[in-house]
This record gives C-alpha cells, structure tokens and sequence, in this order.
C-alpha cells in the first residue's frame, strides 16, 4: 500500500519569470501593423492624448476664419489658458468637465459599383412579368453566387417562394374573410387562393430561364458545362462543333484527351483542339465582373532606390505624423506639485505614455530600416538581375543579424511591402528556402521555380517538359531536384501536366 498523502500544503519558492506588459504589447502591435493602418492609430492617439501633437513640419498651416492660411509656427500659446484646463478641465479619474460641443466631421466616402444582384434585378424590372413571376426569379437571384452560378437546386428555390406564399396569403385571407357580404368574400377568397397557390418546379424552371437571359452571359447556370452552353447559345453557336464538345465530351475535354474525342467522332485531332481553343475566350465564372473586390492596391512601407550605384532604403512615411510632447502641456506639467489627487495622475500616466508612444514609433522605423538594409544586402543579385538569382533567406538568419528575436522580424516583414526598382514587393517575398547546387551554392526556391516557368514556356508545344526531363535540365544547370518538388512547383505556378499540354 502507499503511503502517499493527499492532503494540501503551502510553500514558497523563489524562481525567475519573464512577463509582458501592456506596453511590450502595443509595441509588437505597431511593429505589426501596416502602414495606412498606423497612419489611423496615430490619429486616434492624438485625439485620446493632450500631450501629443504633430510638429511643424507635419501642419503646413491652418484655414483662418477670413479665410487666409496661417502658418502653424506663427500661432502662440498665449491665448489659450492650459493651467487653467489641466487644474480645472478635467474631474475625478482625468474626465473632462463641462460641456463639450460635439460636432460629426463627414468624410467622403469611395463610389461603389453596383454589384452582380443589382445588376440582375434592374434588369428583372424590365421584363413583361407579372408579380407572381417576378417573386420567383427575385428567388433565383438571391441565390446566386459572385462567381454567377446558382448556388441551390430549384427544389430549395421552390420552398423559399412557397414560404413567401404562404405568409402572404395568411394575411389575404384574413383580410377577405372580414369583409361582410358572403358574396364579395366568396370572390376574394377564390381571388386569393388562385394568386397565391403554390409554385410549382415547373414555375421555377421558366423564370430560371428568364434569369439565364440576362446579362452577362452564363448567368444563372448550375455548372461551368451549363455557363459554356448559354453563352455558346447566346452567340447562336449551337450547330457548332465546340457546341457538341461542351454537350457531349465534356470530361474528355477538360483533361484534353483529343485523339480520344477524334476517335469517337470521326474527325482529326487538330479540329479537336482548334474547336476546344475557340472556347478559351468565355468566361467560365461570368459573375466576376460584376465582383465588388477592391483593386489590389498598396501603398509601399519601404522604398529602394539606386543612387550612384548603390542601393539605399527608406521609410515611405512621409504622410505619417511626426509626433511630439506638446509644449504648451509640457511647459505647464513641469510644475505638477500644484496638481492633486487624480488629476496629477492623469498628467503624469498621459504625459508618459505620449513619451513612450514617441519612442516606440521611433524603435519602429529603425526596426524596419534595419531588416530591409540587410535583405537588399543579402538579396543584391535579385535588384541587378532578377528573381533567378535570389538566394535563400529565413527570418532567423535576418533576427541573428540584426540582433532580435525571431518573431520580431515576422512583424515587421507581415502585410508590408516595399518598392523597388523592380517593382513592388511584399516583404515575405524575398524570404524562401533553398536548395543545393553542384557548385556548392544554395539557390533560392522561388528562382527555381522560375526558371521552371521559363523552360514551360520555351518548350515545343508538340513535345512538352515531363516533370523528370524538367529534372534532367535543371541537374544539367547544376541543380539537384527531385521529380516530386518539380511537381509540386509546376502545381503552384499553376502549370498543366505534360500530357495536358501537349498539341497536335
């Protein structure tokens, strides 16, 4: 038996930790974030914190009220009584007292487009439909994805409309049957039952067809096979032989087994294919179009720039506030023993912490000076020459460098992006495996993968690259891959096997 016991003691021990405080938080979070969102954050800051203010360099000048622009240096502090808003303006727990006037500034706000269902409706409006029909193809519509297809069966489209129908005729019904003569209720209650019976899928396939008329093309269809076949339609290219690939051959055709199709209709493979290229311009999502997704625009947190011969790095902060202690509340905090109580706490907790922002955003921009001085060192020969010759680069070896910690370095490169003589880049770019070469040297996976891409598009159409002889050519350039990693690449980039890109 054991004689273990199960009672419950205490006990002291003494024992180094390492915690984060709130500030160590606030400072990885503005590593972290990108720069239009900083721009934000600065300036809900000063709106939160009286001791911070932009320098001079940063307000040009200000609107006067006749209308003059006055220069913000030539502005005094004089006017404005600050101890008398530190002693007085602010009650219990820093709150400001009296009554502020709160005005809502209205910024302008971007355009938008219309998207895929307005789109549909506008025209659904314009259709010589009655009210009943209208309801159903509304149905349809809602249904419908960004990408253009109908993303339920008609089944489910039934029940939606019938549930409508049902609510609606609950309140006819009631309505009729209050009325006091038998005969006009008779009348309205027939009336009632015959406009809103129950649809029927026979009801939902003819409006669905309504629908599948509009604009663009290939609205509405269930599948890509369905999208190719209206549009097809709509250009009254039914009679022709890319008509009867999509009708009939379809699988075939999409893993593009043309002798096979040539086989089963008699014709050469060559017609096959010029037929299966004539499809190439319809729109397999013909919805995208009408897609509401922002432009993928950027604004860069790093520049690059040549300058005689050497490349230099900057911060694209120029719209970012240069932040300040505000002299007019530092002349006046200088004597906070007149301060009492919760007032002098308040003075003292916004007055440093407007001194830890300032030192924070500055730590910032050295951080990101100093990872992007060290990748454009390392990454030379990508700025001279192009992606093939990148090399190899991990967020460890560039923390090592500069002598941060790992995770560190994983901020400052997350969700920014940097411009260069070469183009814009997002900073995670330059960071990628390697592999060996027979000179010794590692090359970087991303060159390798283009320099698959380059081989791709030289070879002979007629006899394209198995992903071994992409192995045996790059081995020839001193480059040992295997088979897999050449298949894995060629998927990423979004290439075709071998034989699906083979022509006759």
């Amino acid at each position: 038996m054991s004689s273990l016991s199960g009672r419950l003691f205490q006990g002291t021990d003494l024992r180094q930790e390492m915690k984060a405080n709130p500030r160590l938080y606030q400072a990885m979070e503005l590593l972290y974030m990108p720069l239009m969102d900083l721009q934000e954050h600065l300036k809900a800051e000063m709106a939160e914190n009286p001791f911070l203010e932009m320098t001079e360099a940063d307000v040009a000048s200000e609107i006067s009220l006749d209308g003059e622009e006055t220069p913000a240096e030539e502005k005094t502090d004089e006017e404005i009584d600050w101890e008398e808003i530190l002693l007085d303006g602010f009650g219990d727990g820093g709150e400001r007292r009296g009554t502020w006037e709160v005005t809502e500034s209205t910024l302008p706000t971007p355009s938008t487009s219309r998207d895929l269902h307005d789109h549909l409706r506008d025209q659904l409006h314009h259709q010589p439909l009655d009210d009943r029909k209208v309801r159903i193809a509304e149905e349809i519509i809602g249904n419908i994805e960004d990408t253009g297809f109908l993303s339920c069966d008609l089944e489910t489209v039934v029940e939606g409309v019938n549930q409508w129908l049902e609510d609606i005729r609950a309140t006819a019904r009631a309505r009729a049957e209050a009325l006091e003569d038998l005969e006009e209720r008779e009348e309205e209650l027939e009336e009632v039952q015959e406009l809103f019976r129950p649809c029927e899928p026979e009801e939902a396939e003819a409006a669905l067809r309504v629908v599948q008329s509009m604009d663009p093309p290939g609205i509405g269809a269930r599948d890509i096979r369905e999208s190719i076949l209206l549009q097809l339609e709509r250009l009254d290219r039914e009679d022709t032989l890319a008509y009867e690939l999509v009708s009939e051959h379809f699988e075939d055709l999409l893993n593009h087994r043309w002798n096979e199709i040539a086989r089963g209709l008699g014709i050469s493979p060559r017609k096959v294919q010029d037929a299966a290229d004539a499809l190439a311009g319809l729109d397999p999502k013909p919805g995208l179009q009408f897609s509401r997704d922002d432009d993928g625009y950027v604004l860069p947190d790093l520049v690059v720039e040549k300058i005689d011969g050497e490349y230099h790095v900057f911060l694209n902060d120029t719209n970012l506030p240069r932040l300040r202690i505000s002299r007019a509340y530092r002349e006046v905090a200088r004597n906070r023993d007149q301060y009492k109580g919760e007032n002098r706490e308040f003075i003292s907790r916004k007055l440093n912490s407007a001194n830890w922002m300032i030192q924070a955003i500055e730590q910032r921009r050295q951080t990101m000076l100093k990872v992007m001085n060290f990748i454009v060192d390392r990454q030379r020969d990508f700025f001279e020459k192009g992606v093939q010759h990148l090399k190899p680069l991990t967020l460890r070896e560039v923390a090592e460098h500069i002598d941060m910690h790992e995770s560190t370095v994983s901020r400052v490169t997350n969700e920014k992006y940097v411009q260069t003589p070469r183009g814009v880049f997002h900073l995670k770019f330059f960071f990628s495996s390697g592999l060996s070469t027979a000179s010794g040297e590692d090359i970087s996976a991303r060159s390798v993968k283009d320099k698959i891409r380059i081989l791709v598009e030289q070879e002979d159409s007629g006899k394209p690259l198995t992903d071994q002889k992409i192995v045996d050519l790059l081995d020839s350039e001193g480059i040992s891959i295997a088979r897999r990693t050449v298949a894995k690449y060629r998927d990423q980039l979004g290439i075709l096997p071998a034989r699906m890109r083979k022509r006759v």
